[in-house]
């Protein structure tokens, strides 16, 4: 159907086209007519069409879903935490364009360049949607002449990917970035972002992880050690980022099959990329016969080496792991890359859940120059959050039972016990209104006792003030407590001292969105 309504919506166009040159070259009115019947009749052909009852699927879009009330709420307690540790790094918040000009976009991303989404011409600009926070912030940075900043940006991104959403993997999703900007010495930024992936996994305790780590410089001198010609780098680079998916055969027959790597070369890099270790390890290579003449090689072990002891005044280096089969495949990366695992699977009810990465992230010097026209260098290094698999995470343990989430925040529920209370409702929900407490109370002019109870009771709402006739001529209202069901009387003019001091007592907690 919408392939027929661009068709016609053509055929109007280039009928209207000509009966407009028709009208210049001053035809004759006969054939001018003529044309523009022709060009009534496709109109009508499209208000025919629009009549027509379309039947249509009511679903959201492929990789993409509605967020309910007890799943938002998920969400935001998990960004609060993570925009608290990124607030505690000095992080200043930012945001840009959920689309940007193609150009800026293209040739940042290596084989994945494949999953942008391209939108259609909008009035001369080629566009399309972001596919990460990272080249936004580099062509912020270069617009607007700025050489330091540390930044958080939490945002959607798009990408046009197989989804598999019961694994957190969407076309479009959040994605929560620190990123540091500026000439700094080696490794201290860097090894600032890792202990802030440390802060922000131990807040969200989803369960145990470890931090690999490796540098794009020591993968690009163990290519050129295995004998990898400098063109074909990045394409090894990106196979070998398959390692956490899929076994060392197969990598090593998609290098040989699809890079053209030779099988000797493949297997040189298949005796590397299996180790990890630590500091021993980095030892280790730096004394290896291959490695140890080639520059590029050197220069990563010795920043591998200078980022672990680094990690050890953070008190984090129990947490680290280096890792050779980290390839981490985007095209920017220039020096440290790092990765956020999982080690175990995730009990979720009675099933193990597999999740792999959840955060990940590294140094890209170059990128900011791509976009200067005097291509002047902002070294930066950064990480993101993946928050979907975290969200993915949480939401399959609610669904479980394992979990519960309180989906508003009310602390006072105003409630009457007889009829025609409306009015006087009224008048205290605005006194707690405007005192700063959350309450809430029946939109029923005369709702029953039992169910405004209810209400609190499904709701987690713990305490409720109660109007009755009798109490009122006293100048009292009751509050209960209404887990223990325990009710107070209270003089009407002290009851929002009252309350404030009950709230504090029962440490309900403001837990203002992100």
């Amino acid at each position: 159907m919408a392939d027929n309504q661009e068709t016609l919506l053509l055929k109007i166009k280039e009928q209207g086209d000509l009966v407009r040159k028709l009208k210049a070259a001053k035809e004759s009115g006969e054939k001018i007519q003529e044309e523009v019947a022709k060009l009534l009749a496709l109109k009508a052909q499209i208000k025919t069409e629009d009549a027509t009852p379309q039947k249509f699927s009511l679903k959201t879009a492929k990789g993409t879903r509605d967020y309910n009330p007890q799943q938002m709420t998920l969400r935001n307690g998990v960004l609060e935490k993570i925009i608290a540790v990124f607030k505690r790094h000095g992080a200043e918040c930012i945001d840009t364009p959920v689309f940007e000009l193609k150009d800026v976009l293209t040739g940042k991303y290596g084989e994945d360049s494949k999953l942008i989404y391209d939108l259609k011409d909008q009035g001369g600009e080629i566009l399309s949607l972001r596919y990460d926070l990272t080249v936004p912030l580099a062509r912020y940075l270069a617009m607007n002449k700025i050489n330091t900043l540390k930044r958080y940006h939490i945002a959607k991104v798009y990408r046009r990917d197989n989804p598999a959403m019961t694994r957190g993997r969407y076309r479009e999703f959040y994605q929560c970035d620190f990123d540091i900007a500026g000439q700094y010495d080696p490794m201290v930024p860097d090894a600032e972002c890792l202990k802030v992936v440390t802060e922000i996994m131990d807040s969200l305790e989803i369960g145990q992880y470890v931090l690999k780590i490796n540098h794009r410089r020591l993968l690009d001198g163990m290519f050129e050690a295995c004998g990898v010609p400098d063109d074909k780098f990045r394409p090894t680079c990106s196979t070998v980022d398959k390692l956490d998916k899929s076994p060392w055969e197969e990598v090593r027959t998609e290098m040989i099959n699809e890079k053209g790597i030779t099988p000797e070369a493949a297997d040189r890099i298949g005796e590397y990329v299996r180790l990890n270790g630590g500091v021993e390890l980095v030892d280790q290579l730096l004394k290896d016969e291959k490695l140890s003449k080639t520059k590029a090689a050197v220069e990563g072990l010795q920043g591998i080496k200078l980022l672990l002891e680094y990690c050890e005044l953070f008190g984090i280096k129990n947490k680290i792991l280096f890792d050779l089969s980290l390839a981490r495949g985007l095209d920017y990366y220039t020096g440290v890359i790092y990765e956020a695992v999982l080690t175990q699977p995730i009990k979720i009810g009675n099933e193990e859940q597999t999740v792999g990465s959840i955060a990940g992230g590294g140094r890209y010097d170059n990128l900011v120059g791509m976009f200067d026209s005097k291509n002047k260098q902002v070294p930066c290094v950064g990480v993101s959050i993946g928050v979907e698999r975290v969200f993915s995470v949480l939401e399959a343990k609610l669904a479980a039972g394992d979990i519960s989430v309180r989906t508003n925040e009310i602390d006072v529920y105003v409630a009457s016990a007889q009829k025609n209370f409306l009015e006087e409702r009224m008048k205290i929900c605005t006194d707690l209104w405007n005192a700063g407490i959350k309450t809430e109370q029946s939109y029923k002019k005369n709702p029953k006792m039992l169910t405004q109870l209810q209400h609190c009771e499904e709701n987690g709402i713990p305490l409720a003030v109660v109007l009755g006739e009798s109490e009122l001529k006293r100048g009292v209202v009751k509050v209960r407590n209404i887990k223990t069901r325990q009710e107070d009387e209270v003089p009407r003019e002290n009851l929002v001292q009252d309350l404030l001091a009950r709230i504090a007592e029962l440490n309900v907690k403001e837990n203002g969105t992100a």
